[in-house]
């Protein structure tokens, strides 16, 4: 019997009817012939095929542990388009959406199998996910869901700068709302803790303030007297690296010139803002406080474009780059 395969990521196909399958085959043809034996596939091998064909890639895939297979063919985890349902191109349905979930879901339970190191995920539309019945607010709390873990934290992250939210896909009103000591001391430790798994062994951390120059004294909001800076305080006298409340309008020019290694936003817009400004293309979206790692493209389906060869594979290229540094920690 053949020894069981680890593959260090696994790449789901996000959304089919999406620039998904484009810019994985495009990532696949930049790769090494090494890179792509320890890469695995999730999805249907003939959107991947058709994807490959357009873009005159010279790719050959099989299914996950098919020893037929041809020398340098790329596995695939197959989940099958389900017959009959359509799925137009660029264009929102829920058999895409049912479509993208599977996938997760799938690759989910290579991880937990010990079959993948790191997920890598391609873009899904929220409204399709919702159509096929799945509500979640994307990725990350889907996720969550699928390994049972309480909560998640989104990290933002490129060489310039790196953000973490304490909350994300939530009303502004929602957002001021989880600003409490339990969830903002959460999301430092998380990325305390992530950063010292990349080989940081003191991160430089910066919480960013809630109301317009932390509140100035109170005359603009409370909250960042009354909550944010004690937990800050109590995080300092636990032994980490973490200065704060900052105002947003400086935190972020600062850490970008080289002062602190992550910044804690207090809501979604907060940290997205700068850093898509900063590094639009390059930036990684990778999920915290989960029992298993995953990385992510930072933008979405583009369903304008797709199926057309005209999507761009850069940001998914530093998805995975940055996927294959969390495997190469969690092997040390």
């Amino acid at each position: 019997m053949s020894p069981v395969i680890r593959y260090d990521i696994a790449i789901t196909m996000g959304d089919p009817a999406g620039i998904g399958p484009e810019i994985i085959c495009r990532a696949l043809a930049a790769m090494t012939p090494d890179e792509r034996a320890t890469t695995l596939l999730v999805g249907d091998l003939a959107l991947y095929r058709r994807a490959a064909g357009m873009l005159g890639a010279e790719l050959t895939f099989a299914p996950l542990d098919d020893q037929t297979a041809a020398p340098g063919s790329v596995a695939v985890a197959v989940v099958e388009t389900p017959r009959g349902d359509e799925i137009p191109d660029g264009r929102i349905s829920a058999a895409a959406g049912d479509m993208a979930f599977r996938c997760v879901n799938a690759a989910v339970e290579l991880v937990q199998s010990g079959r993948a190191g790191v997920i890598v995920t391609a873009p899904l539309n929220k409204a399709a996910l919702h159509a096929a019945g799945h509500h979640y607010d994307g990725h990350t709390g889907m996720l969550a869901a699928l390994t049972g873990a309480p909560s998640s934290f989104m990290l933002l992250a490129s060489e310039t700068l790196s953000t973490l939210h304490v909350s994300t896909h939530v009303s502004l009103r929602e957002a001021i709302e989880r600003v409490t000591p339990e969830r903002i001391t959460a999301t430092v430790q998380a990325g305390h803790d992530h950063l010292v798994k990349l080989g940081n062994a003191a991160p430089r951390i910066a919480v960013a303030g809630l109301n317009p120059h932390c509140g100035e004294g109170g005359i603009f909001g409370d909250e960042d007297d009354r909550v944010i800076a004690p937990t800050v305080q109590a995080l300092r006298e636990q032994g980490l690296n973490v200065q704060g409340p900052i105002s947003a309008d400086t935190v972020f020019y600062r850490a970008s010139r080289g002062e602190f290694d992550l910044v804690v936003a207090q809501y979604h817009d907060q940290g997205h803002i700068p850093i898509k400004l900063i590094a639009f293309d390059t930036t990684v979206n990778v999920s915290l406080g989960l029992p298993i790692q995953r990385t992510s493209v930072d933008h979405g389906t583009a369903f304008d474009i797709a199926w057309q060869g005209r999507a761009d594979a850069t940001n998914l290229g530093s998805a995975i780059a940055y996927a294959r540094r969390l495997a190469a920690g969690s092997r040390a």
